[in-house]
């Protein structure tokens, strides 16, 4: 019976007992000033440390990522796949405005189907947002939550438990804030 290996990230070897290269890629719609309009691949390189033992590139170059940063116009590396990504991921952009770049720019034509799935890019890309956005709220509330737990055990010298009471924390969020008041 054949059994197939698994790294610690749980990826398996393909049927002939080999790793398969992995190529990881991240748009980041919102980077920093320096980093709009870049596009960096990073990737495994042998480096010997000590001896001369040498390992064929296609039993460790596993694993290559691809960070993409998009930017906006007025930069001379806006063009190519960083405007495209930049046009149909924008949530600023409505798709009548991102249709007619498509075309004109891209020389892409506008079918029902492609107008289609240019509307549901835009519902999309809206989606993300809004899904940041809750989630950074979620994560304020959170911390707040915390730190109100800590100062009213710090300041009136009450347990966890008993802090947690006082600021009515739900039941089923308590086993979270003590988890994170052990970290």
């Amino acid at each position: 019976m054949k059994r197939k290996r698994a790294d610690r990230r749980g990826e398996t070897a393909d049927g002939n007992g080999k790793f398969k290269k992995v190529y990881s890629i991240w748009v980041c719609a919102n980077p920093p000033k320096y980093r709009e309009n870049t596009i960096n691949r990073y990737f495994v390189q042998e480096e010997n440390l000590i001896g001369d033992v040498t390992e064929e590139k296609e039993n460790y170059d596993l694993l290559t990522t691809v960070i993409i940063c998009l930017g906006h116009s007025g930069d001379d590396k806006y063009a190519g796949i960083l405007k495209l990504l930049d046009v149909l991921l924008s949530s600023d952009k409505a798709p009548e405005e991102k249709k007619k770049i498509l075309q004109d720019d891209f020389d892409i034509k506008m079918t029902k189907t492609l107008e289609s799935e240019v509307r549901r890019m835009c519902n999309l890309s809206k989606g993300v947002e809004e899904k940041g956005i809750q989630i950074g709220i979620e994560r304020e509330r959170e911390a707040g939550t915390l730190r109100a737990i800590q100062n009213l055990m710090e300041t009136l010298k009450m347990t966890a438990e008993q802090a947690m009471a006082a600021l009515k924390v739900p039941d089923s969020e308590k086993g979270k804030y003590s988890n994170l008041l052990k970290k």
